[in-house]
């Protein structure tokens, strides 16, 4: 396990300062018709200490989830192996770079950045169904940690809800990560540039996925019970 490193906030200069503000105005303003009700909601819930105004200070939001959902965040330099990263989730501990991108690349980085990893993440931390799903898949994830092909099946699982997931709310709206984060992604799924197939968990277990392009396909939920409850069946899958 890799230890955990710290945020530095007399780091940030000016220009992450407008970075965030940028990203974090125009995101907001376009998820208001296009992401789901249970991430506007939360993140209207977090906005003394998620805003534009300011680059988010970890220990605030540590300090925001000990009264909700008791998760915490762990800073890490960049992409971690995957057994670290079911551990900690596992633990409630959710992964964070501290590291912002440049303006010359608002729009797509394939490595996450902070803006990534706590806009696009942390706000449904706080909502108790989705983090529950997050915690017990982390758990299923520790439990098969030393199965190859129950890892690769359990990163598709996280990728096509957690990253790029959707949710039918009267229309089909966004609460993946990798969307909320996202500019581009999220208006091609408003104007449906894209190809959505009902909630299956044993074809998302055998769906590859590339992360170099943007997605063109989604798998939609109706529900973030319907999320929780299909962890049974794909530990079952798993074999």
């Amino acid at each position: 396990m890799q230890v955990a490193l710290k945020q530095e906030m007399d780091k940030y200069t000016s220009v992450d300062f407008e970075v965030w503000k940028i990203l974090f105005e125009r995101q907001a303003e376009n998820l208001k018709t296009k992401g789901s009700l249970h991430y506007t909601q939360a993140l209207s819930d977090m906005k003394e200490v998620l805003n534009r105004s300011l680059v988010p200070d970890f220990r605030a939001l540590n300090g925001f989830f000990q009264e909700k959902t008791g998760w915490n965040i762990h800073v890490v330099p960049g992409l971690i192996p995957v057994e670290d990263f079911f551990e900690l989730l596992a633990q409630k501990k959710f992964c964070s770079s501290t590291w912002l991108r440049s303006m010359e690349n608002l729009d797509y980085l394939e490595e996450p950045d902070m803006f990534h990893d706590i806009f696009g993440h942390i706000p449904l931390l706080s909502n108790e169904v989705f983090s529950a799903f997050t915690h017990e898949f982390g758990k299923l994830g520790k439990k098969h940690i030393h199965n190859p092909e129950s890892l690769v099946k359990l990163q598709r699982l996280y990728w096509f809800t957690i990253e790029f997931g959707v949710i039918l709310e009267e229309k089909i709206k966004a609460y993946g990560a990798g969307i909320m984060s996202s500019f581009g992604e999220t208006n091609r799924i408003a104007n449906r540039e894209c190809t959505f197939h009902e909630f299956d968990i044993e074809a998302i277990l055998n769906k590859e996925f590339r992360t170099d392009v943007m997605q063109e396909e989604y798998f939609v939920i109706e529900s973030l019970e319907q999320l929780y409850n299909c962890l049974p069946d794909a530990e079952k899958l798993l074999g």
